[in-house]
């Protein structure tokens, strides 16, 4: 049987990289904490494009964005390259945005990716609350999950 690296290239034998049946887990051990900004809004048209322009105009940067609405409520999930900052510009417009611990997880965008993460949390018995996907560039993507248990799935990430 024959081993690869995370890239999918043969290990040489005897190079003491991996085991044998050993693949490297689609997320390396870099996994990173980060803050979503959560955000009821009005359900009306055009309330994403006041937010999202008001932030920009403050040289804030949206590196993910979910939202949805539901019984005429709208809800943001945000995360954003300067906090302190998108929260005063939340505020000063009547907003109330609340801060959640997410983890940032950079995945391979290559199918089954998303499936051995959620999996792995699922395994070591961490709920996934919610999930929302942000550009990485290239060839990877940037998975945001909102677990019920942050130091337990990170600890179960790194390995």
């Amino acid at each position: 049987m024959e081993a690869y690296q995370g890239d999918r290239t043969p290990v040489p034998k005897g190079s003491g990289l991996l085991r044998a049946s050993v693949r490297r887990p689609p997320y390396g051990k870099r996994v990173p904490r980060a803050k979503a900004l959560k955000v009821r809004v009005p359900d009306r048209p055009g309330i994403l494009g006041e937010v999202a322009s008001a932030l920009g105009a403050n040289g804030i940067n949206l590196v993910a964005v979910h939202g949805y609405s539901e019984k005429g409520q709208g809800l943001l999930c945000l995360v954003v390259d300067k906090l302190a900052a998108a929260v005063k510009v939340l505020k000063g417009r009547g907003l109330d945005p609340q801060e959640d611990d997410i983890l940032e997880v950079q995945l391979a965008d290559r199918p089954g990716t998303m499936g051995e993460v959620a999996k792995t949390l699922g395994d070591a018995g961490i709920n996934i609350k919610y999930v929302f996907v942000g550009t990485a560039r290239g060839r990877k993507v940037t998975v945001y999950l909102a677990v019920e248990d942050l130091a337990g799935a990170v600890k179960t990430l790194r390995g």
